[in-house]
């Protein structure tokens, strides 16, 4: 089993493990999107693949965001939006992939990095974990799915206030919150994990699908909200805002390891333009 664009695939039985190996910053791009493109058909026709695990190369970034140069470079649609945008579909897809998947985020993972892993079935992280939603001091708003999976995780008003307020999540909050699933040691993760993952290797893939179809029935999952969120999106595109914001938040060293490995609370400074003083 092998995979393009950064993607390095490993198997052991039923259990395949993918790492994101997109340097220099393992961005949300072009390489991510193909790689996972050409993985997908090949993990979803093999009926023996009962989970599968993504993990990251990077030491810092399980995905870092998606790229701000190319998202200062696009332009609203001219057309209604009718169907979820390319990201949106994609992480879409993962979501109803018929086995398990799991995210192990040892690290920082903003923006569409943790849009990713929101889409995933579970996620585990570490004491090094860090997440958020950043998107909204930069003039848009989740838009890979983001918006719509936090309020199906963890309810409204902390999904208003987490992405409204861009803030870092921790570990321990995301534990409390419920959107991580258990907290390993950085130190030992590799045994951690692998008992973590103990009770789920020997699934049935008609097992999974059952108990996620109706899980997502029970919650009433429309995908018409994935088409309300990227037309939110490109209508934010469309107006422009997001072009002071996204110049001034690189211009503060964001899309750099070294102003991204730490609190996210300078690069919203930056990002928020001073209200002038009456």
């Amino acid at each position: 089993m092998s995979a393009d664009g950064g993607l390095h695939v490993a198997r052991d039985g039923a259990v395949v493990t993918v790492t994101l190996d997109l340097p220099p910053h393992n961005l949300v791009g072009v390489d991510l999107v193909v790689g996972l493109f050409g993985l997908l058909p090949e993990v979803e026709a093999d009926e023996s693949v009962a989970v599968v695990v993504f993990r990251s190369a990077d030491p810092d970034f399980f995905l870092m965001h998606g790229d701000v140069e190319v998202l200062l470079e696009a332009e609203g649609s001219a057309e209604p939006i009718t169907e979820p945008n390319i990201a949106a579909a994609l992480f879409e897809r993962i979501h109803r992939a018929p086995f398990l998947t799991v995210g192990v985020v040892d690290g920082y993972a903003r923006g569409g990095g943790c849009e990713f892993l929101s889409a995933l079935d579970l996620r585990v992280g570490t004491e090094r974990t860090v997440i958020g939603q950043p998107e909204v001091a930069m003039g848009i708003l989740p838009g890979a799915g983001g918006t719509v999976r936090w309020t199906r995780l963890v309810g409204r008003a902390r999904t208003l206030e987490l992405i409204l307020s861009g803030r870092d999540v921790d570990a321990d909050e995301a534990l409390a919150l419920g959107w991580l699933q258990a907290r390993l040691p950085s130190a030992d993760l590799d045994a951690a994990l692998a008992a973590f993952l103990a009770p789920f290797t020997h699934l049935d893939r008609r097992s999974v699908v059952a108990v996620k179809d109706v899980v997502d029935t029970a919650l009433g999952h429309d995908p018409a909200a994935l088409v309300t969120e990227s037309a939110a999106l490109d209508a934010a595109v469309g107006v422009g805002a997001h072009h002071g914001p996204m110049r001034r938040f690189l211009a503060a060293g964001g899309q750099t390891r070294a102003a991204e490995v730490g609190p996210i609370d300078p690069l919203l400074a930056a990002m928020r333009e001073p209200r002038p003083s009456r």
